[in-house]
C-alpha cells in the first residue's frame, strides 16, 4: 500500500496540528504525531513543531504512511490436529479459514489458530505486524478448500518441507463435486496463468502461463453432477478449479469459476490426502482427512448415497 500525500492551503493564524486535524479529518493527536515523525512540510520545507502558527499564505503537505496492520495474535480457533511431532504438524483445515494473515485478514487464520498451541517455524524471526507474517506455512489451501494442510514447527523442517513441495516430492489427492460430466479417467495438461482482465483469477493460458497437469478419476455419477478424485502433478494457484472449469465441469458452488449452489455454501473441494517425505528421516508419511459433512450433505441432497457404493472407503 502506497503512502498518501495530501496538501492544503494554510489557514491564517491557526496552529499547524489543529489545521491538519481539521483539513484532513484526523484527530489532533494523530496530526501532532505526523508532525513529530517528520511527515509534514510547509512550502516543501520540513517542519517539526506541531504548535507552529501558520501565516495563511503557505501550502501544507502531509504524507500519511500506510496504516500498520494489527499484530497477529494467538486465538482460540478450532482446528483439528491430525498429527504432530517436534518437526511438523498436519491439520484438517475447515472451509472458510484462510491459511495465513494478509494485509487485511489478521485473525481467524491457520496461523492464529496454531500460535500458542505450538512453536512454528520462523516465528521468532518474523515481525507479527508485517503483511508477510507467515510462520509455519510451507504450502496453502484456498480459503474455502477444506482438508489436509501441513505446517513446519522449526526452520530446518521448513526448509526441507518447502523443498519437497518445490521439487514435487509430494502427492496430493483431492475429492470434488463437479457440475457436468467428465470421462472416467482424464488428464488435463494445460498451462495456467493470471487472467488478463480479471486479475484475481487464474485461467488456462493467461499471463505468464506455467505448466500444469491434473489427473481426474470419476468416483460416482448423478444426473448433471460427478464426484471425482483429483491428483494434481503441479501446484499452480487454483489449479484443480481452473482445470475442471476448462473441461466444462466446474466445481459445485465455485463462485469464481462456476456458479453458486443451493446445496453447499462454498466450492465443493476437499484435500483428502497428502503424502510427503518427513523432514528428518525423509521416509514417506501420509496424512488423511475425511470428506467433511457439508460435502457429504451436498452429495446426498443431489440424490447420491454416502459413501458411494463404488467407493465405500470414502
Amino acid at each position: 500500500m502506497e503512502p498518501d500525500l495530501r496538501s492544503f492551503d494554510a489557514p491564517s493564524g491557526e496552529r499547524l496540528d489543529v489545521a491538519i486535524a481539521h483539513a484532513l479529518a484526523l484527530s489532533r493527536t494523530r496530526a501532532r504525531d505526523l508532525v513529530d515523525e517528520g511527515f509534514v512540510t510547509i512550502d516543501g520545507r520540513p517542519v517539526g513543531k506541531p504548535a507552529t502558527v501558520l501565516r495563511g499564505d503557505e501550502i501544507v503537505s502531509v504524507l500519511i504512511p500506510p496504516a500498520r496492520p494489527v499484530m497477529v495474535e494467538p486465538e482460540d480457533v478450532r482446528v483439528t490436529v491430525i498429527f504432530e511431532d517436534e518437526h511438523l504438524a498436519a491439520i484438517d483445515k475447515p472451509p472458510g479459514m484462510t491459511a495465513h494473515p494478509t494485509a487485511t485478514v489478521r485473525s481467524g487464520t491457520v496461523v492464529n489458530a496454531l500460535l500458542g498451541r505450538m512453536q512454528l517455524s520462523k516465528e521468532e524471526r518474523q515481525d507479527p505486524y508485517a503483511d508477510a507474517y507467515r510462520p509455519g506455512i510451507v504450502h496453502r489451501l484456498d480459503k474455502d478448500t477444506s482438508g489436509v494442510m501441513v505446517v513446519a514447527k522449526n526452520d530446518a523442517a521448513h526448509r526441507e518441507l518447502a523443498s519437497a513441495f518445490k521439487r514435487r516430492l509430494t502427492e496430493k489427492i483431492y475429492v470434488a463435486i463437479t457440475t457436468g460430466a467428465i470421462d472416467e479417467v482424464v488428464v488435463v495438461d494445460a498451462p495456467i496463468g493470471r487472467h488478463p482482465v480479471k486479475r484475481q483469477q487464474m485461467t488456462v493460458g493467461g499471463s505468464n502461463p506455467r505448466p500444469a497437469s491434473t489427473q481426474f478419476r470419476v468416483l460416482a455419477r448423478l444426473p448433471g453432477y460427478t464426484l471425482v478424485r483429483a491428483k494434481p502433478h503441479s501446484g499452480r494457484t487454483h489449479q484443480i478449479r481452473v482445470h475442471l472449469a476448462h473441461v466444462h465441469a466446474p466445481i459445485l458452488g465455485d463462485l469464481v469459476y462456476g456458479r453458486p449452489s443451493d446445496v453447499i455454501a462454498r466450492h465443493a473441494l476437499h484435500a483428502q490426502q497428502l503424502t510427503l517425505p518427513h523432514p528428518v528421516d525423509h521416509l514417506a508419511i501420509t496424512f488423511s482427512a475425511q470428506v467433511p459433512a457439508d460435502m457429504v450433505q451436498a452429495w446426498l441432497r443431489l440424490g447420491g448415497s454416502w459413501p458411494p457404493a463404488e467407493h465405500p472407503e470414502l
